[in-house]
């Protein structure tokens, strides 16, 4: 799936979020603590194993206060 649009934008999604999560010092436990995200959805967003839906991108955004989606101004 390299040439599949959706595929780099999950993967740019991934390179974001793992960047906010170091920038804000948090281990992926307490992301999911503060975003109500499970742990193991999280988990899967970095190893690039699912897609997130908009709730759970909506709801990550919000606890790290960044703009996770591709495009936008990190």
């Amino acid at each position: 799936m390299a040439d599949h649009y959706g595929a780099h934008v999950a993967q740019a999604l991934a390179a974001r979020l793992a960047a906010a999560i170091e920038a804000k010092g948090w281990t992926i436990a307490e992301l999911s603590r503060r975003s109500g995200v499970a742990r193991p959805t999280i988990d899967n967003v970095l190893a690039g194993e699912v897609w997130c839906d908009l709730l759970t991108i909506a709801n990550l955004e919000h606890a790290l206060d960044v703009d996770l989606w591709p495009g936008r101004n990190p």
